[in-house]
């Protein structure tokens, strides 16, 4: 079996500890943060890579380095918090690669890419992952309508509010933080379930990056 150029790692932590993950979304504030503005450049930089591939056929490699950075940096604090509760170590605040780390991201430079390809992959073609990789990344919702009353003739009024539900993703760490809590223990298989969804939703935002010809596979592991 052929393997896929984007490869994610991750090494499960013997065991997290088990009631840590409860307060790790207010841990990871500084990196939503900085990823939020991260993730805007990385916009940029696809929208100028579009063009560089459409008449070049190459991705500057700084842009390329830059985006794998931007993904990397997403996956560790995913690994970390509610994408897989895998490992208490704290994320780096780092593009770059880091060995020590439990979890990495490697994507090789691709010296030529198609620049017909590149007006259709990232959405014609990408969009049977895109809904299948929405299932994973979000739920469903449920909306209460806001409402008016009166009482003593002085209106009262509630906005209406919504109540959303996990994707599959942080449905399997949520599981898997619930078991680590009660047992000391992280299942095997929710992990490997776990890296399987977050490793088709990289893959899938690496292709929709321009950063890979190669269609993602529609599997959640290769071995």
């Amino acid at each position: 079996m052929s393997t896929y150029p984007v490869n994610i790692r991750g090494d499960l932590s013997s065991p997290p500890e088990r009631g840590w993950w409860l307060i790790k979304w207010l841990l990871v504030i500084p990196h939503i943060i900085i990823l939020f503005f991260l993730m805007i450049a990385s916009v940029i930089v696809c929208v100028i890579a579009f063009f560089a591939i459409l008449f070049t056929g190459k991705y500057p490699r700084g842009l390329f380095d830059f985006n794998t950075g931007v993904l990397r940096w997403g996956w560790r604090v995913t690994f970390y918090s509610y994408g897989a509760l895998a490992t208490d170590k704290y994320p780096p605040f780092s593009l770059e690669p880091d060995p020590n780390y439990p979890a990495d991201l490697e994507i090789p430079y691709p010296e030529k890419l198609s620049k017909g390809l590149v007006l259709v992959k990232w959405w014609l073609l990408a969009i049977p992952h895109y809904i299948i990789v929405g299932l994973f990344t979000s739920g469903p919702s449920w909306t209460m309508r806001g409402w008016d009353w009166t009482i003593n003739n002085r209106v009262y009024h509630m906005d209406a509010w919504q109540i959303s539900f996990g994707g599959l993703i942080f449905i399997v760490a949520i599981f898997a933080g619930i078991f680590v809590l009660f047992t000391g223990r992280y299942p095997k298989d929710l992990f490997k379930l776990a890296m399987g969804f977050n490793r088709w939703a990289i893959r899938v935002a690496a292709y929709a990056s321009l950063m890979t010809d190669e269609y993602p596979p529609f599997r959640l592991w290769d071995d």
